[in-house]
């Protein structure tokens, strides 16, 4: 047996291993909580199940479906569904086997003018899989606060964060603005590296803190944190920043971030199937995971990325303003060349002219390529740390997919 027969048994005796603790630990699969209403506390068989979330081995099973092993808040869709026809007479670019699994590929979709090209679901998933975003929901965030901007429940993105979370006063959050948190640019001393074991980095207490162990809400530490920088001087890369994006959105709204965005994107957008955050925190008093939290099929994500191509439109309806994305997706340089640009929650990857993305970690993308009118979406699971070669094979395919017409 080959290398790769090998890890694919490897990786299909773990996965079966932690299905079935799943099914132990919930009494049924795919059951979908509700952190809305209070739950029990997380067992010491479930604390184990969400420690092996990122474990390499099992995690093409664990970064789908993830409503069977942590709260949830459902985000509920409704109405017409936006029709994504499939279109004839494309053929993939030469390789894409090799490719997939050489990039840990859970699911591939490409969109051009609307019309699916290519749908691909591997490792057992399929069209009614939900798979988790990570990062890719801080752009989802970054198109809330635009729509509540522009229906005057925020007055300016320049407003103290502390206006709306007076919590954070006093603490490396006085002084920053929402502009600056959107930018990635808040200046707290917080450092985006989740190294676990013996010495645990702060994010990395974090995550387990708040995340597997539901002790405490993820932003909650963001009232302990101290300032480094000025705030505006510097890209520093932070999820902490988007929980409290989220938690201001929560002020300024008057309502869940799943319920404003059920209302204001996923209702709109016509999406075909319910997505769903997860929720952090106590039962009864989590919020959702702004930074990282947001679950959905591989087509709904495709039609996030329509919508973002159509200038934030479905058809007629608009959805976000077309000026929000313009501005979120206008770069800043971020000193690193293999993601060169950041905007308001939206990365720049390549140079391919106007060309943007969501991305998440362990390799999860929304491509959008104006220019081709072209999305791609690429769900996986990178194994971590992350390879660095991962990333420009990754982009080289991309650029090869929408150069052929």
């Amino acid at each position: 047996m080959g290398r790769t027969g090998a890890m694919k048994k490897l990786r299909a005796i773990a996965t079966a291993l932690f299905l079935s603790a799943t099914c132990i630990a919930t009494g049924k699969v795919g059951a979908q909580n509700s952190s809305i209403g209070r739950q029990a506390d997380p067992s010491p068989a479930v604390i184990k199940m969400r420690q092996q979330w990122l474990n390499g081995d099992i995690n093409s099973f664990t970064f789908r479906d993830n409503d069977r092993m942590f709260p949830v808040r459902a985000v509920r869709h409704s109405g017409a569904v936006w029709a994504l026809p499939h279109a004839a007479g494309f053929t993939m670019p030469a390789g894409y086997q090799d490719f997939a699994e050489k990039t840990y590929t859970n699911a591939f979709l490409v969109i051009r003018d609307g019309k699916i090209l290519f749908e691909d679901y591997r490792n057992r998933s399929h069209a009614g899989t939900k798979f988790i975003a990570f990062s890719m929901s801080k752009s989802i965030v970054s198109m809330l606060t635009g729509i509540a901007l522009q229906k005057g429940l925020i007055a300016s993105i320049d407003d103290p964060v502390t206006k709306y979370v007076p919590e954070l006063k006093g603490g490396g959050y006085d002084g920053v603005s929402i502009r600056h948190i959107l930018e990635m640019r808040s200046g707290v001393d917080y450092e985006e590296r989740y190294d676990f074991g013996a010495n645990p980095s702060p994010a990395a207490v974090n995550h387990e803190v708040a995340i597997v162990e539901n002790k405490r809400r993820f932003a909650d530490s963001a009232k302990t944190i101290g300032k480094k920088w000025e705030p505006g001087s510097r890209f520093n890369y932070a999820t902490i920043d988007t929980a409290v994006l989220g938690w201001m959105l929560e002020r300024a709204t008057k309502q869940p971030l799943a319920q404003f965005m059920q209302a204001n994107i996923w209702a709109p957008l016509g999406a075909e199937a319910d997505g769903y955050w997860l929720a952090d925190g106590p039962s009864g008093v989590g919020r959702e995971l702004a930074g990282m939290g947001f679950n959905a099929t591989l087509r709904d994500f495709g039609r996030l990325g329509m919508m973002m191509l159509n200038g934030g439109k479905r058809g007629s309806t608009q959805i976000v303003p077309t000026a929000w994305l313009k501005q979120a997706t206008t770069m800043m340089p971020t000193g690193s060349p293999i993601a060169p640009g950041y905007g308001l929650q939206f990365w720049q990857l390549d140079n391919e002219p106007g060309a943007y993305a969501a991305l998440g970690l362990a390799g999860q993308f929304i491509y959008v390529h104006p220019a081709t009118r072209t999305v791609i979406v690429k769900l996986s699971y990178f194994p971590q740390p992350e390879p660095p070669e991962l990333m420009p094979e990754i982009l080289r395919y991309f650029k090869t997919i929408t150069s052929q017409h």
